[in-house]
């Protein structure tokens, strides 16, 4: 084409013409996605830039003015703009993800030294029960074991580990209430 089909291109553009667009697209498609391609390094998402600047050229196609410049050199402004967009999109979501991420790490952490604390004050506070409730608190609390489980291991009545369980558990309470610690 010559520079005057040029000019009469862009106008059938700016006038709406859709085999304008088909023309426009065939012809300078190719530039618009390399130049996508080579800010992104990805095919994908230069394809989807592509598509975002005909598609702002087309509905913006009335605020384009042939005397101010080239309908490529339009083009190539979309395009940058477009590009710039695609990175703040994406430094946007790396944003929200990080803060998330920093987030639940603090909450982790915070969980995690909480848990922390929670057992050095019981570990102290089952230190000064008596045997066996001491050993029958630390079964069930620390190893997990169920009342059976724990009378078995110690050759005790399962009736008597449930009533030192429970015994137990009504002193450290009232223990830790004493010393404003909740539970």
């Amino acid at each position: 084409m010559q520079p005057s089909d040029d000019s009469e291109l862009a106008a059938s553009f700016v006038a709406g013409d859709e085999r304008a667009l088909e023309q426009v697209y065939s012809r300078w498609s190719s530039l618009v996605f390399t130049m996508a391609r080579r800010a992104t390094g990805n095919e994908s998402d230069a394809a989807d830039i592509t598509q975002a600047v005909f598609v702002s050229a087309w509905r913006g196609r009335g605020g384009f003015d042939l005397d101010k410049g080239s309908l490529p050199g339009w083009l190539v402004t979309i395009t940058r703009r477009r590009i710039a967009d695609h990175w703040e999109s994406i430094s946007r979501e790396t944003r929200k993800i990080d803060a998330e991420s920093a987030r639940l790490d603090d909450e982790a952490v915070a969980g995690h030294a909480e848990e922390s604390v929670n057992r050095v004050i019981i570990a102290d506070e089952l230190s000064q029960l008596g045997e066996p409730q001491r050993k029958i608190m630390e079964l069930a609390f620390f190893q997990d074991l169920t009342h059976a489980q724990i009378a078995r291991a110690l050759d005790i009545p399962l009736g008597t580990v449930k009533s030192h369980i429970r015994r137990s558990l009504d002193r450290l309470r009232t223990r830790l209430e004493v010393d404003h610690v909740a539970l």
